[in-house]
């Protein structure tokens, strides 16, 4: 088996059994972003405990490359605190803005790498980002209450 078709085994799992979509209650923050080029939607809540994501839920609909990336988003946040948190966003946004040139790496970005070649698709990189971005959204308006 090789490296793409693996990628997409992971994306099409995370797609199938997502992790964390379900909103949890009394959120430190909670957001909604929407797609506008297709429709996808994500509502993301976190709790926070001073600079710590304790918790990190969803709920959306979408494509396999949103609902797989968000999921995957989730599981790698979940326990970090925010300047950690960045580091990770902004190595999967690296990756995306890479047209497929950076794999990634998957001490950092774990499931995530499964993404590099999603960047080679410009009309699928905002799948990509949607739950990212939702989370960038959601940490810096927990962080400055």
């Amino acid at each position: 088996m090789d490296l793409e078709s693996l990628y997409q085994e992971v994306i099409l799992d995370h797609y199938k059994n997502p992790l964390n979509k379900a909103l949890h209650e009394n959120p430190t923050v909670q957001v909604h972003h929407v797609n506008t080029s297709c429709g996808d939607e994500v509502t993301l809540n976190i709790h926070l405990k001073d600079d710590l994501v304790s918790d990190l839920s969803w709920d959306g609909v979408g494509c396999s490359i949103s609902i797989a990336s968000t999921s995957v988003m989730s599981d790698l946040l979940i326990g970090k605190h925010a300047e950690e948190a960045i580091e990770i966003l902004n190595s999967f946004v690296e990756i995306m803005q890479s047209k497929g040139a950076k794999l990634g790496d998957e001490e950092v970005l774990g499931d995530g790498v499964a993404f590099s070649g999603v960047s080679r698709f410009p009309a699928r990189i905002k799948c990509a980002l949607l739950g990212w971005m939702a989370f960038k959204d959601a940490l810096s308006q927990g962080l400055i209450r």
